[in-house]
């Protein structure tokens, strides 16, 4: 008779930004270095509120449609001199990392990020993820999901939750990012957690329950 827990080990899947590190510092930092090269008012404090969707959406607030390409490129080729080193790990995520290869499983990490830039930071952090799948952002990021096999993915923003339920994996929301406990339940998270340090007790519990009780903690 099949077993009725989750026995298998789990390959669980991680957003970066807001989820893994504060990205914020840096990102704050980049902002601002690219406001004074290009001329260009980009208003930081704004920026840093709404981190998630892919670098073009936030630089066509500031910038006209033709030159968004071209700034986009400038921001990303001076990002690692002036971002990576002021933006830490957030509490838990190497935990988190470590949770997930304890119980067996492999730890991948899919961003909207620019995947050289993302890897500069897990690199600097010392974060060391079994793999890095980097631009894709909401339903983009179930195409890594299913390549890798996840059966967990765990991020902050909605757009998590919907490349989480796109790849038919149990979506874990983090309330470290731009959204309440209470708005990433009503978007639909399986799972809310205040942080990633709680994700090592709720992986345990998790592999423990049968798959029709998953919880919506």
């Amino acid at each position: 008779m099949a077993s009725t827990t989750r026995s298998a080990a789990p390959t669980v899947g991680f957003d970066l930004d807001m989820t893994l590190i504060d990205s914020r510092p840096g990102i704050h930092a980049c902002y601002r270095a690219l406001s004074e090269r290009t001329g260009t008012f980009v208003d930081a404090d704004l920026a840093i509120t709404r981190l998630g969707p892919p670098l073009a959406e936030e630089l066509a607030h500031w910038f006209p449609a033709e030159r968004v390409a071209a700034v986009a490129d400038l921001y990303r080729s001076m990002y690692p001199a002036v971002a990576i080193a002021a933006t830490p790990a957030l509490p838990g995520a190497a935990e988190a990392i470590a949770a997930v290869r304890a119980a067996g499983g492999r730890a991948i990490v899919v961003t909207a990020k620019y995947e050289p830039n993302a890897k500069l930071h897990l690199e600097h952090l010392g974060i060391e993820p079994d793999a890095l799948i980097g631009n894709l952002w909401a339903e983009q990021k179930a195409e890594a999901l299913r390549e890798h096999d996840a059966a967990v993915y765990v991020g902050d923003h909605l757009g998590d939750i919907r490349g989480a339920r796109a790849a038919g994996a149990h979506a874990v929301a983090v309330a470290t990012g731009p959204y309440t406990a209470g708005e990433l339940h009503a978007a639909g998270a399986d799972s809310v957690l205040a942080d990633l340090t709680e994700f090592p007790e709720w992986l345990a519990a998790y592999r423990d329950e049968p798959p029709s009780a998953a919880a919506r903690a």
